[in-house]
């Protein structure tokens, strides 16, 4: 400032008294606590509890946005993986987990696969999305999603989609045998 200006806001503050201190009393005691307060805390602390399931949270390897991915368990025939990659198989449920954080998105595929076995549904679609603007990089939830699959018991192949059902931004899952079905195969099988 200029000595000019500096007198002129001395001169302008010449008359301002401080204002006295005066101690602050809460009343009533702490603010009660809201449902959505209390459900975000449980979400907090079921995300530091270590899974259980193999399908982890941390940190995965980056999948870019356009490869197509693909995994198969030991032992399944070529071609039945082949007609799961070629989309063979009728898509009997999906689920789409486009606008999920990396938790939620655990949360609904591990539901969906319990759904699918309890409905006894073999083959199912799973949209990801292509992630091409995800943080902290690009193709989070994909590269997730490629990460789970192996983890998951139940998961016997996935691949990426064709384009018609959403291309690299899914993938097919096939999915074990339910006790009903396998039941149902040995019936029949015994009656020959």
């Amino acid at each position: 400032m200029k000595s000019e200006d500096t007198s002129l806001f001395a001169e302008a503050m010449s008359d301002v008294v401080p204002l006295k201190a005066t101690e602050v009393v809460a009343q009533g005691g702490p603010a009660p606590v809201t449902e959505a307060q209390l459900a975000r805390r449980a979400a907090a602390e079921a995300e530091t509890v270590p899974q259980k399931d193999g399908l982890t949270l941390e940190a995965v390897e980056p999948v870019d946005p356009d490869d197509v991915i693909g995994w198969t368990r030991g032992g399944m025939q070529h071609g039945v993986y082949k007609n799961l990659r070629l989309g063979k198989y009728a898509v009997d449920a999906r689920l789409d987990l486009h606008g999920h954080t990396v938790a939620e998105a655990r949360r609904a595929l591990l539901q969906f696969i319990r759904d699918c076995l309890e409905n006894d549904i073999r083959s199912a679609l799973v949209l990801h999305g292509k992630g091409l603007n995800s943080k902290p990089f690009r193709g989070v939830l994909k590269s997730y999603v490629a990460a789970w699959l192996p983890n998951c018991p139940e998961v016997l192949a996935y691949h990426s989609a064709l384009k018609q059902h959403g291309g690299t931004g899914a993938v097919y899952i096939l999915l074990r045998k339910s006790p009903n079905l396998k039941a149902e195969n040995r019936e029949r099988h015994q009656k020959r």
